[in-house]
Formats: structure tokens, C-alpha cells, sequence
């Protein structure tokens, strides 16, 4: 009989899904809590980073980059099926890697859904909260966001390497 490491099994798996999918979630709606208690929106407040990364309060009715304005319902209902899929999907994965990608990406995809669901101006079409803002008029965005493109991005890279998805 042979003992699997405790970071092959399946149970090792699920919890770092839904551990790193939770943080991302706490992190995002403590930072954007936060935000909203502090900063005016449209103002843009300096940070010991200096031009590198300011903070603006916006809300967001949009997609990322600001596409599809006015269409919060449309991303709402995209973002739960997104949230299911993910779920499904993280809990099938063969390996703690991909389960970590999946838990950020979950993460990410349920701290807007947050937003969508309970943020004015009301169910299913709540703004989403956005406040980084960094140099080359890049679109201000929130952690949620960076979760999302920061997997999209490992993503692309373990695939280009010939890593199976999913493990």
C-alpha cells in the first residue's frame, strides 16, 4: 500500500481551490469596502508608488475595459455561468497548480458578481467598484480584475508550454 502525498490527493486539491478562490474574494471586497469608505469617486489620490499606481474611485457598469456600457444585466447572468463553470471545473482538476488558477479565477469572477448582484443600483445591476489606476491610460480596474488576466495570462503560458489543461 502506498500513502498519496498529501498535496496529490484529491481533498489537498479542493482546498487550495477554495481557499485561494475565498482569499481573492476577501481581498477584493475588503479593498473595494475600503476604498468606498475613504476615497470621493473621480478623484485620484497619490500613493508612495507615485505615478506608477494611483488610486480613482469608479463604478462600473461595463465589462473589462470598458466595453458594453449599460449592459450590467448581460455580465451579471455571464458572470454566474462563468462562477458555475468554474466551480465544475475546479473541483475536476488533477493537480494543486491548476487548482490554484482555477480558485484565482473563481475568485476574481465572483468578487464582480458581488458587485453585480448587491452594489447600487440594485440587484443584478450593481456597478462594479474599480480604483487602481496605473500609467499609459490604462483602464482603471480593481484586484478581481487583476485575479482574472493574471490566470488568463498563466494560463496561456502553461498551455504554450505543453502543459494539459486541467493537469
Amino acid at each position: 500500500m502506498t500513502l498519496t502525498p498529501i498535496f496529490k490527493s484529491k481533498t489537498a486539491r479542493t482546498l487550495w481551490f477554495l481557499c485561494v478562490a475565498a482569499a481573492v474574494v476577501a481581498a477584493d471586497q475588503l479593498a473595494k469596502n475600503a476604498v468606498i469608505a475613504h476615497l470621493e469617486p473621480r478623484v485620484t489620490y497619490e500613493t508612495p508608488l507615485g505615478s506608477l499606481l494611483r488610486l480613482t474611485l469608479v463604478y462600473n457598469d461595463s465589462a473589462a475595459f470598458s466595453m458594453g456600457f449599460g449592459l450590467t444585466w448581460i455580465f451579471t447572468a455571464i458572470s454566474s455561468v462563468a462562477a458555475m463553470v468554474l466551480v465544475w471545473y475546479g473541483l475536476r482538476v488533477r493537480t494543486v497548480g491548476w487548482s490554484v488558477l482555477a480558485g484565482l479565477a473563481l475568485g476574481g469572477v465572483t468578487g464582480n458578481l458581488i458587485d453585480r448582484l448587491f452594489r447600487a443600483p440594485g440587484f443584478g445591476h450593481g456597478l462594479v467598484v474599480d480604483f487602481i489606476a496605473i500609467p499609459f491610460n490604462f483602464p482603471i480596474f480593481n484586484i478581481a480584475d487583476s485575479a482574472i488576466c493574471i490566470t488568463a495570462a498563466l494560463v496561456v503560458i502553461q498551455v504554450a508550454r505543453g502543459k494539459k489543461l486541467g493537469g
